[in-house]
């Protein structure tokens, strides 16, 4: 279908309530390659839908096995009943409890059983799979979804994106190891530290466009176990040379890291008393080391005199087994069984979930950093290879396309003019590719001129000298002179302190050692650091925040040694945002008028969730606000949610307070409210729209009967799997990525809504990702080309950068806000708790461990975080 065919295209205002799809005109014009393959065909008959019940010959399963396991019984079950019971109809399957079938295999009012021996490394179970029909999918939807026609929306189509979905992976199972959408294989894979190991891969999914179906791919990488021995992976977590210089290391906190590292991993077990192999999921450690762990036994050739005995002395008594590490804790498997580490291999093909340390870190980055035209070579061979519209479950499911990459329309959008001060050589100019420097430069509003601060040094004075600090504060004192932001006190106070020490202690030292008049406080502590260690500067960042409510400027120790002064420009553009000055701003165009035509109050929203294996920590929620009439300062509210809670409570309370903060600092109520909000899945798009706009018209409604602002309402996502790529060489930057200004709004955007891809940045390395914005409400009457350009140049006015940024400064802001909000948290590290005070399996007695303290979800009330009042208001977060 052409695009003509849609009938709810708007070429110029965006629709109020999200309603149809408006198209920008605005910049030059060229075609791009998108990471889409256009599928040429899709079902127009229904997909059945099918509940799955997969349970062992005897009994239930407490819990179900892992989704690769369910998979391969499931596929052992569809060769066997294949040409019998099913018909020759495939069916793919979730590995949970869905299937999905292109004809009917049998009816809702019926169960069909499939009887199944599975083998498992030479362990055979025996299973039954139960399949009832439970809904039949309309594929006609997809139709009127894609070209805009009825009532249809994300959610409403989300059951056959699935099918279709699974009908890809289940060719790509085949040939690679996949978790939900994404496949990896080990070939050519790298080692990292502590026991893991990086897999390339791709990403594989489904996705409507306007008109059109396509099927989205991308690159992708993630951490895997690497499989073999756990005591050599334990070796490498604590970076020893050998598993006997573990002997007194395990400490309470790498019983931690341990916990961490195996919680829920797949091992086999194997040693001479046992015949072949036995596989077990880890559900903790032994409290104490196998030579102390007592527990009473009854030796078979002594029944009915239980005695109590070491596990150490079991494996001896029983096996005619000697530990070669003894002083090693155990894991503990089902029903309370332990086995010694030493016998313990990591199972293959295991997805590690838990957070990477800074080196890893470091080492995925650059795995994964590769340059565009390399990205789209590896996308293009991956079609080649798997050959997915000629695989016969594909066909099956009426699928069918080809290999060849999209071509879409793209327009590059002009950079603003941005303005300095008015006494800068270089007061006003249009930044070119989005980067400038500070050279002839000066900040448009310096803060208050900095008199009263100190030097916090965390670094021993034996490798960091006095004098070493001293030159370095005077080449941030020149640098900040250049910049035009004063600091009068050139001669601030060095307190040397220890990282490993009381770090609040410090800074409180430090503090004192400032010369202050009565009534006064510090302005800012300078705290250099021994490294990137995140513990040190989250004490830092915590007692600023919630005690001490002084600003505090973190710095690392390599850059005193060699002051920069480009290194200095840039702190001086932190110390001056957060003392509340103002570093640059759009110029007075067309974007500026925009702002200035009615007062505009700009809010930013992130919610930021715990990672794997911390559940009982809470959800963070950040709301900023601008608090000028040039949407450059900004000030933020910060709310504790229950766990993995995506709803935003306590909005309209965060609300009031920002539209207060803008009458207070603007002195004026703001008019228009432009609300970027971040964190929210494209199928929960209207009922966070309809909440979240309800909160904020009731917030506005509580400060003044009548009072109701234009309200433009933008969902953003920067964690997507759509890629473009310059169809020529000279049509993008250096790097081969796209020009900064590139915008994307036709063909493979969402159907029914005005949304558009921005890439508002230049990539410093690896392919660029664009930035994914919705408007889902507009009061205002923008038109595409407004909001477009509104959204573009505001990244440009990033308080702390000499470039534009990839993400519009108010969800910027927001993001770093939630990531502070980290370090006001008390450390709940997720640790190992008691996991049975009773008899209850093969070994009773044995003190056991498991991963984490549980805190059900929802367990944790919601809550405005409070700051220091002395940093509220303030850009305290930069």
């Amino acid at each position: 279908m052409s695009q003509r065919s849609s009938s709810v295209q708007r070429p110029d205002t965006l629709a109020a309530h999200g309603g149809g799809k408006a198209y920008g005109t605005q910049g030059q014009r060229k075609r791009v390659f998108a990471n889409y393959v256009e599928i040429k065909k899709y079902p127009e008959e229904d997909i059945y839908q099918y509940d799955v019940v997969v349970r062992p010959e005897r009994g239930e399963f407490k819990k179900l096995p892992p989704p690769a396991y369910m998979r391969s019984v499931f596929d052992a079950a569809m060769v066997e009943y294949r040409q019998s019971k099913l018909n020759g109809i495939p069916m793919v399957y979730d590995s949970r409890k869905i299937a999905y079938a292109p004809k009917r295999i049998c009816g809702s009012q019926e169960w069909l059983d499939l009887d199944i021996s599975f083998n498992d490394d030479g362990n055979t179970e025996k299973y039954v799979i139960r399949l009832r029909e439970a809904a039949v999918l309309n594929t006609s939807i997809l139709t009127e979804f894609m070209t805009g026609r009825g009532n249809v929306s994300m959610g409403d189509i989300q059951a056959a994106i699935n099918a279709l979905d699974l009908a890809i992976g289940s060719v790509l199972h085949l040939e690679m190891v996949g978790f939900n959408r994404s496949f990896f294989t080990r070939a050519q894979s790298q080692r990292t530290s502590g026991g893991l190991e990086l897999w390339s891969g791709f990403s594989f999914s489904i996705r409507p466009g306007v008109d059109h179906l396509y099927l989205n791919v991308n690159t992708a990488v993630t951490a895997m176990y690497t499989a073999g021995s756990l005591l050599e992976a334990l070796t490498s977590i604590m970076n020893l040379k050998d598993a006997s210089q573990l002997r007194g290391k395990l400490t309470v906190q790498t019983l931690r890291e341990m916990g961490t590292f195996l919680r829920g991993l797949i091992m086999f077990v194997g040693h001479r008393g046992i015949k072949g192999r036995r596989k077990f999921a880890v559900r903790g450690t032994t409290s104490k080391s196998l030579d102390v762990e007592s527990f009473d036994w009854e030796d078979p050739d002594r029944p009915g005199r239980p005695e109590s005995i070491t596990v150490a002395q079991y494996y001896q008594r029983r096996y005619n087994i000697k530990l070669s590490y003894p002083f090693l804790p155990g894991l503990v498997g089902r029903k309370n069984s332990v086995f010694p580490i030493e016998f313990c291999q990591i199972a293959e093909n295991q997805r590690y979930r838990g957070h990477l340390d800074e080196r890893q870190t470091a080492d995925m980055v650059k795995f994964a950093c590769q340059s565009p035209s390399s990205n789209m070579e590896r996308i293009r061979k991956v079609l080649m290879q798997t050959n997915l519209g000629g695989q016969a479950v594909v066909k099956a499911f009426g699928l069918s396309l080809t290999n060849e990459l999209a071509q879409v329309e793209a327009r590059v959008l002009p950079a603003p003019t941005v303005d300095y001060a008015n006494s800068s050589r270089d007061r006003s100019f249009v930044p070119h590719n989005g980067v400038w420097n500070m050279m002839g430069k000066m900040v448009l509003k310096p803060g208050p001129s900095l008199d009263y601060w100190a030097v916090l040094v965390l670094v021993n004075r034996q490798y960091m000298s006095d004098t070493s600090v001293r030159n370095f504060v005077t080449t941030l004192i020149s640098a900040c002179k250049q910049s035009g932001y004063t600091i009068k006190t050139s001669q601030p106070p060095i307190v040397y302190g220890s990282p490993h020490g009381d770090i609040p202690r410090e800074m409180m030292l430090a503090c004192k050692s400032i010369p202050l008049p009565p009534k006064t406080a510090p302005q800012l502590l300078l705290v250099i650091l021994p490294s990137t260690n995140t513990q040190v500067y989250q004490s830092v960042k915590n007692y600023a925040y919630t005690t001490l409510g002084v600003h505090t400027q973190c710095m690392q120790s390599k850059h005193v040694q060699r002051p920069s002064m480009q290194y200095c420009a840039n702190l001086c553009l932190k110390i001056n945002a957060k003392l509340g000055g103002v570093n640059q701003r759009l110029s007075a165009g067309h974007m500026s008028k925009l702002l200035r035509k009615k007062p505009t109050l700009f809010l930013g929203c992130d919610v930021t969730h715990p990672g794997p294996g911390e559940q009982h920590k809470p959800s963070i929620a950040s709301v900023v606000g601008s608090t000028d009439l040039d949407g450059t300062r900004y000030a933020a509210t910060l709310i504790q949610l229950p766990s993995r809670q995506e709803m935003v409570d306590r909005l309209q309370e965060a609300f009031v307070r920002h539209l207060k903060l803008f009458y207070k600092a603007a002195g004026a109520k703001p008019l228009r409210i432009i609300f970027y909000r971040d964190g929210v899945s494209e199928t929960q798009f209207a009922q966070v729209r309809d909440r979240e706009l309800i909160e904020l018209q009731r917030a506005c409604a509580s400060l003044q009967q009548g009072y109701k602002p234009e309200i433009t309402f933008l969902a953003v996502l920067k964690r997507h799997n759509t890629r473009f790529f310059p169809m020529n060489r000279g049509d993008g930057d250096k790097n081969g990525n796209m020009i900064p200004g590139t915008i994307i709004d036709r063909s493979i955007t969402m159907p029914g809504i005005t949304d558009f891809y921005l890439f508002a940045h230049a990539a410093i390395q690896g392919t660029s990702r664009p930035t994914h914005y919705y408007v889902l409400h507009d009061d205002a009457n923008f038109t595409a080309d407004d909001i477009q350009q509104l959204t573009y140049h505001l990244c440009f006015t990033y308080a702390i950068c000499t470039r534009s940024v990839s993400l519009v400064p108010p969800v910027y802001y927001a993001h770093r806000v939630a990531d502070r909000a980290r370090c006001h948290l008390v450390d709940m590290g997720v640790g190992f708790e008691e996991a049975t005070e009773s008899s209850s399996g093969h070994y009773g007695g044995v003190g056991t461990t498991i991963g984490g303290r549980s805190t059900a979800p929802g367990s944790v009330a919601a809550k405005i975080i409070k700051i220091n009042n002395s940093l509220d208001e303030s850009m305290y977060f930069m």
